[in-house]
């Protein structure tokens, strides 16, 4: 019979800011399975000095494969603020997306990109409507930004790639 408490999922752990590492390597030397995805990313410093440095793909989130009776202990750790969760429960992530993960992060070049849904309001960065403003939809398989005049109360839709928007700030 299998014990429930010992069956171990994958896990988003929220972090405080910067301290992904950190938290990574002691949960690895206490011979927990750990993932943080990296990225490379060149950095300037104030001082002008460029380097190479490694940031994770999802700042303040690592992923852990614990069991429920591994929660406490992990909440414990300095620097460990929860674990993800899409209701009251913490969300286990599947064995799948996490594989993905590993995939695109090591085999193919990837940079962190905002989430975004449909729906959310987008500004388009590159190209000949770059700095519009915009609501971000689908259709079949493309992208589209849906421009509004307000003053006449018409809509266009323009096909976009994901890359080519952000998230507009919100605050204005």
């Amino acid at each position: 019979m299998n014990d429930p408490f010992q069956i171990q999922h994958w896990y988003a752990v929220h972090t405080r800011s910067r301290h992904e590492k950190a938290i990574a390597s002691r949960l690895t030397s206490h011979a927990t399975e750990v993932f943080l995805p990296l990225h490379r990313s060149r950095h300037t410093w104030n001082n002008g000095v460029h380097a190479e440095v490694d940031l994770p793909f999802f700042p303040c989130y690592l992923f852990v494969k614990i069991g429920s009776q591994d929660r406490p202990r992990l909440l414990q750790i300095p620097g460990v603020i929860g674990l993800a969760a899409t209701s009251v429960r913490p969300t286990a992530i599947s064995n799948e997306e996490i594989a993905m993960l590993r995939t695109v992060t090591a085999q193919l070049t990837a940079e962190p990109h905002p989430y975004l849904s449909c729906g959310d309001r987008v500004r388009i960065v590159n190209g000949s409507l770059s700095g519009m403003e915009g609501i971000l939809t689908r259709r079949k398989q493309e992208y589209r930004v849906v421009l509004s005049i307000e003053a006449i109360m018409r809509s266009i839709a323009v096909e976009v790639s994901e890359f080519d928007v952000e998230p507009a700030d919100t605050l204005k």
